[in-house]
C-alpha cells in the first residue's frame, strides 16, 4: 500500500460510486485476469497491469473517464500514473477491493465465482 494510500485511505466504495454517476466512464480493474475472472465488480473491464501498453485497444479515447482498481491498491496508483503519461486526461484511482486502512473493502454486488480472496492467489 502506497504513503498516499495510508494518508488518504481511499475509499473504492466512494470510487464506485463516482463512475456510477459519470456518463460514459470506464471501471477498469488492473489485476492479472485469473483474479478478474474468479471475482470483480460488476461492469469492470479486465486489463492487466503488465498488458497496460495495451491500453490503446481497449481504451481508444484519451478523454474518457476511467476508474481504476485493483486488490490492495498499489497497482491501481501504479496504472494511473502509467495511463497519464500514455495520455489519459480523466484517470481516477479508486484504490483495492480489499480491507485496508480501517475501511471495509469494497462492499457492493460482485461477479465471477465468489467473493473470498483464494489462498492460493
Amino acid at each position: 500500500m502506497s504513503i498516499l494510500q495510508h494518508l488518504f485511505c481511499i475509499d473504492i466504495n466512494l470510487g464506485v460510486r463516482n463512475y456510477q454517476s459519470t456518463p460514459g466512464a470506464v471501471l477498469l480493474d488492473v489485476r492479472p485476469r485469473r483474479e478478474h475472472a474468479i471475482r470483480r465488480i460488476p461492469e469492470s473491464q479486465n486489463l492487466p497491469l503488465d498488458d497496460l501498453d495495451q491500453a490503446g485497444t481497449l481504451l481508444p479515447d484519451l478523454h474518457q473517464p476511467i476508474f481504476v482498481y485493483a486488490y490492495g491498491g498499489d497497482n491501481s496508483a501504479k496504472a494511473v500514473s502509467r495511463l497519464k503519461a500514455m495520455g489519459y486526461t480523466q484517470v481516477h484511482d479508486i484504490g483495492g477491493i480489499k480491507r485496508c486502512c480501517g475501511n471495509h473493502g469494497y462492499q457492493g454486488p460482485s461477479e465471477g465465482y465468489g467473493w473470498n480472496r483464494p489462498a492460493d492467489l
